[in-house]
């Protein structure tokens, strides 16, 4: 949606505040990375609808994209429960329950969320993802579940339940990039939308943090597209990073895939390129295996 595509819908809002046209907006402003202005349009349209499961969706994709999944849980779970077969809440919800290890409940709200919209972007080839990780004895054990998944829930470190599905979890991620190096910390694939599909990542403290980076680098992957066809520089490759910590490279290995590397910044940017080649190329083998 171009800006003046945003201008048009912003003013008609403030025209009529009780317009339905801050769903698209909210929207809008969401896929191009404005994330505190698109939950300032979402909030403020759940003012006048608190009942409508579509806000709820909207604010809670924001959310998600901002890296509150706790939060986006919760916006989501009050859709389904305004609306049972939404499919936007079942699909997120789904991506939560698959990002916290908890692949029954993930496959249930994915197929929920293919059949209220078979046409849902990246929704089959979830649920075959998942179907596949299900069918692995390594990972189809499955422990009882809070009602929010453990990856939003605020519960004991010790605890068994979160420890087997962070495992299962953490299997069905390293086995993208198995054999390289970082496959599980330093070596990140996501979806366009933000989802972690592989690998791992931590802060320097050892906290995990590959969910987080994976929901902000989907603003990430949308800002390279736009600049890319705003100069008519064709399909973006690659991005590079040198920073005082680490160097970073980033490219997409498919059309709806993006991998990012992070290595100490004693690694030259060009063995991170090569690096980067290994590792796209093996995420375009599972990806393909699980379609």
């Amino acid at each position: 949606m171009s800006n003046e595509d945003i201008r048009v819908l912003t003013a008609q809002l403030a025209a009529d505040p009780s317009s339905l046209v801050f769903l698209p907006l909210g929207e809008a402003l969401r896929r191009r990375g404005q994330l505190a202005a698109a939950e300032k349009v979402a909030i403020a349209g759940l003012t006048r609808y608190p009942d409508l499961a579509d806000a709820h969706d909207l604010l809670a994709r924001v959310l998600g994209d901002a890296g509150d999944l706790e939060r986006a849980f919760d916006e989501w779970d009050i859709a389904l429960r305004l609306d049972g077969g939404h499919a936007g809440a079942h699909k997120g919800i789904g991506f939560l329950y698959y990002v916290a290890g908890d692949l029954p409940k993930a496959l249930s709200h994915l197929e929920s969320a293919l059949t209220a919209d078979p046409g849902a972007e990246g929704v089959a080839a979830a649920v075959a993802r998942v179907r596949e990780a299900l069918a692995t004895p390594a990972t189809a054990m499955t422990a009882p579940q809070p009602h929010r998944p453990a990856a939003v829930a605020s519960l004991p470190p010790d605890s068994g339940d979160i420890g087997a599905a962070e495992a299962s979890a953490a299997e069905v991620r390293a086995a993208v990039f198995e054999g390289l190096e970082g496959a599980q910390d330093g070596l990140l694939l996501l979806d366009a939308e933000g989802l972690r599909l592989g690998g791992g990542l931590s802060a320097p403290d050892g906290a995990p943090v590959g969910d987080s980076v994976a929901a902000h680098l989907a603003g990430v992957f949308r800002d390279a597209e736009r600049a890319a066809r705003l100069l008519s520089l064709g399909s973006w490759k690659s991005v590079a990073a040198e920073t005082a910590d680490a160097n970073l490279f980033l490219c997409a290995p498919t059309a709806e895939s993006l991998l990012l590397l992070v290595r100490d910044n004693s690694v030259p940017i060009g063995r991170l390129a090569l690096q980067a080649e290994h590792a796209s190329d093996a995420a375009r083998r599972w990806l393909e295996g699980v379609a």
